[in-house]
C-alpha cells in the first residue's frame, strides 16, 4: 500500500497546515510536567458554581463572581469556566491523596486587550500528598520554568492572593530587558479546599500552580498582542510551523 507521502504531490504537502502556536505551546508544557510526573486530566468548560468557586473558596462576595468578569449561562445556573481549577476538584473528589495532576484546556474571562482575551488558555498542575510545603513548591516551580525556558533564568516570588491557596505567590521571571515579567500564579493549597473534597488537611497538604499558554507563547515567539494568535493571518501563523 502507498504511504500518504507518496500520494500526495510534494508541493500540497509543503502547504498541509501544522498544529497551532498555542497547541504547540500547550502540549510542550504537558510534556514537561509528564516528565516531572503529573498525570493529566479533563473536564468540561460549561460548569457549575459549585465546581467553579464554591468548592475552591471563592465567597459570594467575590468580585470574580460579578457578572461583569465572568460568562454566566442558562438562567445564571452555570458559568463558562474562568480556570480549569474544577478539573482539579473532581479528581480530588474522586481519588486518594498521594497524586499529582495536570489540567489545560480553554477558559473564559470577560477581558479583551492586547494582553487578554475572552477565551485563552491554562495549563494547572496540582500534587497533593503529606508533608507538602512552600520549600517543595519553589523548587517544583524553579524547575518548569527553567525548562520552558533555559536553566539560567532567574525566578523570583512575590506575595499574592488567591482564595484557594496559603500562602500564594506570583512567579516571575526577569528578562532580557531586566525587568521582571509575571509567568504563574501559585501556592500551597488552602486546607479548607481539601477539607471541602473529603481530604484530610491534617494529615494531607498540596500545592499548586496556574500558567497561562498565551503569555508563554507570547515571550516565547516574541508576539506582542495576544490577537494576533487568533486573527487567522496565515502570514503570522506559517511561521511557527
Amino acid at each position: 500500500m502507498s504511504s500518504f507521502n507518496e500520494i500526495v504531490p510534494p508541493k500540497i504537502l509543503e502547504d498541509y497546515g501544522t498544529n497551532h502556536s498555542i497547541n504547540q505551546i500547550k502540549d510542550y508544557l504537558l510534556a514537561i510536567l509528564s516528565n516531572l510526573g503529573f498525570q493529566e486530566v479533563d473536564g468540561p468548560e460549561i460548569e457549575s458554581e459549585r465546581f467553579n468557586f464554591d468548592m475552591l473558596n471563592i465567597k459570594e462576595s467575590h468580585p470574580a463572581r460579578q457578572m461583569h468578569d465572568t460568562f454566566y449561562i442558562e438562567n445564571k445556573t452555570k458559568v463558562l469556566r474562568t480556570h480549569t481549577s474544577p478539573v482539579q476538584i473532581r479528581s480530588l473528589l474522586e481519588e486518594s491523596p498521594p497524586l499529582a495532576i495536570m489540567s489545560a484546556g480553554k477558559v473564559y474571562r470577560k477581558d479583551d486587550d492586547a494582553t487578554h482575551l475572552p477565551m485563552f488558555h491554562q495549563v494547572e498542575g496540582i500534587y497533593v500528598a503529606e508533608d507538602v510545603n512552600f520549600s517543595n513548591l519553589k523548587y517544583l516551580i524553579n524547575q518548569i520554568i527553567q525548562k520552558i525556558f533555559d536553566q539560567k533564568t532567574k525566578v523570583r516570588f512575590r506575595p499574592s492572593f488567591f482564595p484557594f491557596t496559603e500562602p500564594s505567590a506570583e512567579g516571575d521571571i526577569l528578562g532580557e530587558n531586566n525587568k521582571w515579567l509575571e509567568i504563574l500564579g501559585c501556592g500551597v493549597v488552602n486546607p479548607i479546599v481539601l477539607d471541602n473534597c473529603g481530604i484530610d488537611s491534617k494529615r494531607f497538604s498540596g500545592i499548586a500552580f496556574g500558567l497561562g499558554v498565551e503569555r508563554i507563547a507570547m515571550l516565547k515567539y516574541g508576539v506582542e498582542d495576544i490577537r494576533d494568535f487568533y486573527k487567522s493571518n496565515l502570514d503570522f501563523l506559517t511561521q511557527f510551523k
